[in-house]
């Protein structure tokens, strides 16, 4: 999984297309897009694919200039994924049996058009801390499922000015910074890889039970599943390793725990936010970091 026709990182850059398009440089691989802009460079990729991976049956609509894919579950819910022509998220629904829907993902841009990606950040002052910092960035090795539970679904830790489109919240460290986190340093990769290891999986039993209690009490939260890599490397392997590593993992709380994939949504960092300050080689720093969203979302206060 997480592969989109490529299983190796060499297949990956083996089948990279670079082009120009103004001041913006635009690399297309297997399943993903990288953009560069100014000194930032984010990742996207296909928001269906994790779903079809999943082998949920799926058809497509296009209605005007947008895509509207509907996959079905054997119990007649259904999800609703709609994107641009570029393939980014614009909303995400859920039907039941009786056609009624609920909002899980509205990344509808609410003010003027975004120009650049860069548009999309958002500058905040981080908020002081009122906890201690191991229960901010909580390690998942060291906690048991009650902390975790505690952390996943913490409120914000200042109240939000406003709600804030899934963009601002993949692109903005700031907006990220209000809300707490567990590092899934129980799973860690090897170098140049994005599976996890079947002896691995299991260890995210925990993260799904915590996750899925938290849908129990509220069942349209949304969590960000963060990849991330080492120092060592090129930035744009480092993107699309971290990228292909959040899926991985986003994959496996779904197909091995039952954690619905429309609650879930992933983002690649890269070498951005290391935990462990070295530019060798370090195991810890190739893992993934689950955090809630709901709350930026939804503009919610603390």
């Amino acid at each position: 999984m997480a592969t989109q026709g490529a299983e190796r990182l060499e297949d990956v850059r083996g089948r990279r297309e670079e082009r120009r398009e103004g001041d913006v440089t635009i690399i297309r691989e297997p399943g993903r897009t990288i953009i560069r802009d100014d000194d930032r460079t984010i990742i996207r990729r296909d928001e269906t694919q994790r779903f079809r991976e999943l082998g949920l049956e799926a058809r497509t609509e296009r209605r005007g200039d947008e895509n509207r894919t509907i996959f079905e579950r054997p119990d007649g819910t259904r999800i609703v994924t709609v994107t641009d022509e570029e393939g980014r998220l614009i909303r995400r629904t859920r039907l039941d049996r009786d056609g009624r829907e609920v909002v899980i993902i509205d990344n509808t841009r609410r003010d003027r058009p975004r120009d650049r990606f860069s548009d999309e950040i958002v500058v905040l002052e981080r908020p002081a801390l009122r906890i201690p910092r191991e229960r901010y960035i909580v390690d998942a090795e060291r906690a048991d499922e009650d902390l975790i539970y505690e952390t996943i679904v913490a409120p914000p830790l200042a109240p939000l000015p406003r709600r804030y489109t899934l963009d601002e919240v993949r692109y903005s460290p700031d907006l990220r910074a209000q809300m707490r986190s567990v590092d899934i340093d129980s799973v860690t990769f090897e170098t140049g890889s994005w599976d996890v290891a079947p002896g691995q999986a299991q260890r995210l039993s925990i993260i799904a039970d915590s996750i899925r209690r938290a849908l129990q009490r509220s069942p349209n939260e949304v969590f960000l599943v963060e990849g991330h890599t080492d120092a060592v490397g090129s930035d744009i392997d480092n993107l699309s390793l971290s990228d292909r590593r959040a899926q991985s993992v986003a994959e496996i709380l779904t197909k091995d725990f039952g954690v619905p994939p429309e609650n879930l949504t992933t983002q690649g960092y890269g070498e951005q936010y290391l935990k462990v300050n070295t530019q060798d080689a370090a195991r810890e720093n190739r893992r993934v970091t689950l955090r809630r969203i709901t709350p930026l979302l939804a503009g919610q206060g603390n």
